[in-house]
Order: C-alpha cells, then structure tokens, then sequence
C-alpha cells in the first residue's frame, strides 16, 4: 500500500462572507490551472486577463494590445469587487508588493475579506508552465517577476509577512492540478 503525499481532491478554500481572492504567483506558476474548474458556480466570480486576450483577437500582435488588456482586467476587477457576487477571485502574477496591497485595499473598499492564494514554483518550473500554456512571458518581465518574489513563499509559509490578509494560503505547483473548490458558506456562528 503506497502512501501519497498530496491529499486527493480539488484544494479547498473557505471564505465566508465577501471576499476578495487574490491567486498569485508567477506567470506559469499553474494560477490558470488552479482556477479552471471554478466556472459556474454563481456565489463565485473568476477574473483572468487571458479573457480580456481572447477578446482582442490573434490578429493584433500581442504587444501591441497589452497595456488595455491589462486596463481591461484591472477595471474589471474592480466592477467585480464593487457589484460582484459573494466571492470574487482575481487572478495576477502580483508579484510585486505593492499590487498585492492595491489588491488588498480594493477589497477593504468594496467591504470584502481579502484572501492571498500564492502559487508557488521555482522559476524552471514556471517557464515550463509558460510554454506548456503556448503563452510566455517576455524574459525581462519575466526575471522582474523572478526577483520581487525571491523568497515569498518561504516568508508566507513561516508567516513572516503580514500584509493585512484575512487568509494566506501558499500552494505548490503540484497542487494546482488538483484544482479548486471555493466554499463561500458562511462560518455558523456560537448559539
């Protein structure tokens, strides 16, 4: 009888009440891969930019749409924090520490938990992630996103960085594949 190490079934997550998601990581770190079998579930709304891509079509070179892409993604997610349902999960890189805080501010605004999910691979790992995809990251953006998270996992992981999170959750890339299940129940409360 051989003992597995990863336990079976999608990743939960609690969040009672309003909340705000935040699933970080590195590009190809398996965010997508986590986050693809969410779509439905009414009390949960999922807000990645490849939407946003998709929409501006394969005949415009990519570099050339980016920026509103990224206008796209961001004013959506604020649309979704402000009049979005219980649940709002917002898929960055947010590697850098102050787009986790305007994250986390945008939730307190809009009167929601905020939730961190980081994402965690080493940087081979996301390259090959990226290349799995067929999308990859330009190298220079790319060893930006490397060096401002050097070293947050482990940090998140020993509760060393306390940014205002109402959760942090730190996942490896291996359990991405397991997906996820968002459990929007509200805690029942002493009777």
């Amino acid at each position: 009888m051989s003992t597995s190490l990863v336990p079976p079934g999608p990743v939960r997550l609690d969040v009672p009440g309003r909340s705000l998601v935040l699933v970080a990581g590195l590009p190809g770190a398996g965010k997508s891969t986590l986050l693809a079998g969410l779509a439905g579930d009414p009390a949960v709304a999922v807000l990645d930019s490849q939407t946003q891509r998709a929409a501006a079509g394969s005949r415009v070179p990519y570099g050339l749409v980016r920026p509103f892409v990224h206008l796209a993604h961001r004013a959506g997610v604020v649309a979704a924090a402000v009049f979005g349902p219980r649940c709002v999960l917002v898929h960055l890189p947010a590697t850098a520490p102050g787009l986790r805080a305007t994250v986390r501010g945008l939730a307190r605004l809009s009167g929601r938990d905020p939730h961190l999910v980081w994402v965690d691979a080493d940087p081979a790992q996301a390259l090959r992630g990226q290349h799995a995809r067929g999308r990859t990251v330009r190298p220079e953006a790319f060893d930006r996103h490397v060096a401002a998270a050097d070293g947050l996992a482990g940090r998140l992981r020993r509760g060393e960085v306390d940014e205002g999170w109402a959760s942090v959750r730190v996942l490896d890339r291996a359990d991405t594949g397991r997906g996820l299940r968002v459990d929007t129940t509200p805690a029942a409360g002493p009777k």
